[in-house]
């Protein structure tokens, strides 16, 4: 499970009102019929218009300044196994929103505890993803399509007499190029924009920066950590338990789906890797023979290809050597989530 957290971007480029974000939401309804549509969705409503979201929003934003982030947005990405056990349901998903949302609001660090009734947001599923340029296989391809794209470029220099050079063996070598690149999807080179294959479902969240009575500021940025300062002479909670939140949602996914996560599936390894690798390594290879073995091939599945070499788990130093030989390897896995899952 890979949830993120993003504010409102504020620079000149972009607008203060949400009504870009919700247009970009809608993506992938354009030239669906009406019953085929994915609709926004919040806490009580299945059915939610795109308008009423904007409105709702835009209108919930007393007191901030311009240059304060008016919401902020949330993408819940279950991994394809974890779409597979829930046969990839919509109303499942739903159902897990809502959960989740509980656990947002209560992460908040308040005197008075924050319940899901007083967030403002709106969620949506959708089902595509398109490769970025940070995507493994596009970076993997990157030198490939480099060289394809000067020779295209010769090519038509050629056409216009601007260079001498034989058209038929350069767009010989270009089909060469297209055919040794790592990765492909039924034949073609993976490129930027081309849709990913398999279970690509995922849900954007709109979360407005106020409570639902305009008057209560709820910001879950990263610099907002949960803390105590003096205000008027007494101390005032106030923060985010970004780490509370993230396994806590991912607590309230296995509970509600009966999911047994493997370890490198966890938030709790995620951050074991970035901030103690060897200890993530020593205890990957102390998991039992079963999980472990699962383990490497979810792994291997994304990329990462870890040996099974016998360390002895109760002396992390002892794995350091080894450790060190297969970080390059396993670095891919800070560009996604649950260790590239």
């Amino acid at each position: 499970m890979y949830i993120s957290i993003t504010k409102q971007h504020l620079d000149t480029t972009f607008s203060q009102s949400s009504g870009d974000f919700v247009d970009y939401l809608e993506k992938e309804n354009n030239d669906k019929a009406p019953e085929l549509q994915e609709h926004f969705f919040d806490q009580h409503h299945d059915h939610v218009s795109p308008k009423h979201v904007v409105k709702d929003i835009d209108g919930n934003t007393a007191k901030l300044r311009k240059n304060e982030p008016k919401f902020y947005s949330l993408t819940i990405s279950p991994s394809q196994r974890e779409l597979k056990h829930i046969g990839n349901d919509p109303e499942k998903l739903r159902q897990y929103v809502r959960e989740t949302m509980k656990d947002y609001a209560s992460s908040f660090y308040r005197e008075t505890p924050v319940s899901v009734d007083s967030i403002k947001y709106y969620a949506k599923i959708e089902y595509e993803r398109t490769y970025k340029g940070f995507d493994r296989e596009i970076k993997e391809n990157q030198p490939f399509r480099s060289q394809i794209v000067k020779l295209e470029h010769d090519l038509v220099k050629i056409r216009r007499g601007e260079l001498e050079g034989n058209s038929q063996a350069i767009q010989k070598t270009i089909k060469q190029l297209k055919a040794e690149a790592p990765h492909h999807i039924n034949g073609k080179m993976v490129v930027q924009g081309m849709k990913k294959q398999g279970l690509q479902t995922h849900v954007h969240i709109i979360v407005s920066r106020k409570d639902v009575t305009n008057t209560l500021s709820l910001s879950p940025g990263s610099s907002h950590k949960a803390s105590e300062v003096i205000l008027n002479g007494s101390p005032v909670k106030r923060g985010f338990e970004r780490d509370q939140f993230f396994e806590k949602a991912e607590k309230t996914f296995d509970k509600l789906f009966k999911y047994e996560r493997n370890f490198v599936e966890s938030y709790t390894a995620h951050k074991m890797y970035n901030k103690e690798p060897y200890k993530f390594y020593a205890h990957l290879m102390a998991l039992p023979t079963n999980e472990k073995s699962a383990a490497f091939k979810m792994m291997g599945k994304a990329g990462i290809h870890v040996p099974n070499l016998n360390i002895p788990t109760n002396q992390v130093q002892l794995a350091l050597k080894a450790f060190k030989q297969l970080k390059k390897t396993i670095d891919v896995a800070k560009n996604a989530s649950s260790i590239g899952i």
